[in-house]
């Protein structure tokens, strides 16, 4: 607080300086007032010393070092109040010496050059004390309602996940028994890698989604703060520059509440399709829209590529000095985008806790920043979360069966192993974007080691006798929405396995995403496999590489044979396809409302005449959703390509800020496209890549024959 008023001031010598200064002064007054005559008496007459306590004492500001206000607060009775990730830190790097007698001289001045500047501390400190209540008071209302949620489900013997799985219910049983046995849930909250694989790799430090809602809970005031920051600037759009889990819980965001009035719109860019970049670019005043740089690694093609084009876009029409204004970074600490954000002078950076994968981090910045930006009640999201982790086990361990999660993780894997391994979310209409992340949790998360749960979604509904018995369907129902009511009895009563999940309101999304991630990594346990790596991701970008280095050196993408949209071939490539299997759609097609519905014909007709699940991907989105599945799971899948012609095209800058470029957005998407094509045919997988040419429906009408 102290920093925010130096910085007004254009003081930055005493920046970070005045938490440790005024801790010693009050240590100074302690020890004077613990000690001489007086107090040696009331000592000897039993009286004990009340403790100086400082809470509590994580760095909030990551300019700073991480064990700052513990190194920095060393003294004899005195107790640090640091949470778990201060003391792992101090435990590694940190350093253990007597530090609150030091420097009282020092600490003086730097008080007094404070006043000297018109900052009151004692009116800072009366601030911050009234807003540490209030932070206490609404996190005990967040738990009085999560008691109260509970005691009325018990209450009315009513757990909020109902299932129905004829012929399975003694497997499940087993599952959950074993669950138990094994003590499952309590080794995950401890951070137990032996819960999935021998060795701790790529799990040990990805289990923050478990605790990132309490995390997150202490930065709301920065969050709430950037958001006025960008209304105030008159800001009205806000333009997402990211894939997978960078995208797509910010997409669900938008989708499900909408801007608040008053707040920016929101659009998500996940292409490198050139027409849906122009046409974004079309849409919006450069003068009035922020950028969001979202990705984990700070190296993602896609994302990058972007953020050139756009930068360059907004420099060249409001000059360099104040492009950087109208961009943002999401990433991991050290990633290059924070170099690349530090060089351009963006207006902020958001350095995401590195311990959580990106298909877990929708509860983290990567979600919540974008859900700030449009009005959303982040506190009331977080607490839903927060619900959700204590029925987990977040605050004790409930029996398996009351715990919603673990019920849910048990279905999905058991069921899997048991052959219903085609997840089918059915969700109510106003849910459709919730799936999506579904769909990239489950199947980035399970499909590895020839094994996999396939995700379908969005798929129309049809009658009970066009599915086979390979699928698993869950029925994400709104309250009030009976939409689908009627096909899920039908489901019931062919006995087809159906779990019914319920959901209040908008907010309860923040209550879905946990419940979705504890249930997928416990399915992943019940498989067998590791849910948070992604071995088979790189293949694809190996191949995709390839292709640019050899356009690099020759101009031309290497010769791939592409079939005319025609039914026959069509249906010859699919004549090999067997019960068990199932139809990937690929389309490296501009999206748009026209290609959705002849894509969504042409899924519909498959299923109903090969009687087997059909899921379509837009790419390249698709590979940070579904493509680690396509090559890692057991090779039962049918993949059909889709290009197409791409009358506009543009070029994608070398570097921000320079006009250089030695590739475009569609040599770069026909890449991705043969890349993926040549890692699916590595891996086994069948492949036919079908050219709709210059009219996208008709030549998917072709295909339907």
């Amino acid at each position: 607080m102290v920093d925010k008023a130096l910085e007004a001031n254009g003081n930055d010598d005493l920046q970070g300086k005045t938490a440790i200064a005024n801790a010693k002064i009050a240590y100074a007054l302690y020890n004077d007032l613990f000690s001489g005559v007086r107090w040696a008496e009331l000592a000897e007459a039993g009286a004990r010393p009340q403790r100086l306590l400082w809470a509590s004492t994580s760095t909030k500001d990551p300019a700073y070092p991480d064990t700052m206000y513990v190194d920095g607060l060393i003294g004899p009775e005195t107790v640090n109040t640091a949470p778990p990730l201060t003391v792992e830190a101090f435990m590694d790097h940190g350093t253990v010496a007597i530090t609150l007698t030091v420097g009282i001289d020092e600490a003086r001045e730097q008080l007094a050059q404070l006043k000297a500047l018109g900052i009151d501390l004692d009116h800072v400190t009366d601030t911050l004390q009234v807003d540490g209540v209030v932070a206490f008071a609404d996190a005990f209302a967040g738990l009085m309602e999560s008691i109260d949620v509970q005691r009325r489900q018990i209450l009315a013997e009513d757990m909020r996940l109902s299932w129905s799985v004829p012929g399975h219910e003694d497997v499940v049983q087993a599952g959950l028994d074993d669950l138990s046995e094994q003590d499952i849930v309590s080794r995950i909250w401890a951070h137990d890698h032996t819960v999935w694989k021998p060795e701790p790799t790529e799990i040990t430090n990805r289990l923050d989604w478990l605790t990132i809602a309490d995390e997150m809970r202490g930065n709301l005031d920065r969050l709430r703060a950037f958001a006025a920051g960008v209304r105030a600037a008159g800001y009205t759009d806000v333009v997402l520059l990211g894939m997978g889990g960078s995208s797509l819980a910010p997409e669900v965001f938008s989708t499900v509440f909408g801007a608040v009035e008053g707040h920016p719109r929101l659009t998500i860019l996940d292409s490198t399709d050139p027409g849906m970049v122009l046409d974004i670019a079309a849409d919006i005043d450069l003068s009035k829209t922020l950028f969001v740089v979202a990705t984990k690694s700070g190296g993602t093609a896609e994302t990058l590529s972007a953020f050139k084009y756009f930068y360059n876009q907004v420099a060249d029409t409001l000059g360099a000095a104040d492009a950087g204004d109208h961009f943002v970074a999401i990433t991991d600490p050290g990633s290059s985008l924070v170099d690349l954000a530090q060089t351009h002078n963006f207006r902020d950076i958001f350095l995401n806790n590195p311990n959580i994968g990106g298909r877990y981090s929708a509860l983290s910045y990567f979600g919540l920043v974008p859900a700030a930006l449009l009005g959303i009640d982040l506190a009331r999201l977080l607490d839903q979360a927060r619900i959700a982790a204590c029925n987990a086990g977040g605050a004790g361990c409930p029996p398996a069966q009351s715990n919603s999660s673990a019920l849910l993780g048990v279905l999905m894997g058991e069921l899997a192993g048991a052959g219903h391994d085609k997840l089918t979310l059915i969700t109510s209409p106003v849910l459709d974007n919730f799936g999506d992340w579904v769909e990239q949790l489950v199947a980035e998360s399970t499909g590895k080691d020839g094994k996999g749960i396939l995700p379908v979604v969005r798929e129309q509904h049809g009658a009970p006798g066009v599915y086979g018995d390979d699928r698993l369907f869950i029925y994400l129902r709104l309250d009030g929405d009976s939409t689908f009511d009627a096909q899920v009895d039908a489901l019931k009563a062919a006995g087809q396995p159906v779990v019914t999940i319920p959901v209040a309101n908008n907010y309860e999304l923040g209550r879905q995403f946990f419940l979705w991630e504890m249930a997928t990594a416990i399915a992943g346990q019940r498989l067998g496999i590791q849910p948070f790596d992604q071995p088979n991701v790189e293949e694809a970008k190996v191949q995709a590489r390839q292709m640019i280095a050899s356009y690099q050196e020759s101009g031309t993408l290497p010769e791939v044979e592409a079939l005319p949209a025609a039914a026959d071939g069509l249906h010859t490539f699919l004549s090999a396809a067997k019960p068990g299997d199932y139809i990937s759609i690929q389309a490296y097609i501009q999206p748009s409302p026209a290609a959705d519905g002849a894509l969504a014909k042409l899924r519909t007709q498959l299923r109903d005449i090969y009687h087997l699940p059909v899921t379509v991907g837009y790419g390249p989105r698709f590979l940070h959703s579904t493509g680690q599945l396509h090559k890692g799971d057991a090779g039962n899948g049918f993949f059909i390509q889709l290009i197409a012609d791409m009358p506009r095209d543009i070029a994608i800058p070398d570097e921000a800020g320079s006009p250089e470029s030695h590739i475009t957005f569609g040599v770069l998407k026909t890449a991705q496209a043969l890349g993926d094509g040549n890692a699916l045919r590595q891996a086994g997988r069948p492949v036919v890549l079908f050219d709709l040419g210059s009219d996208i429906v008709a030549g998917i009408d072709s295909l339907l024959g």
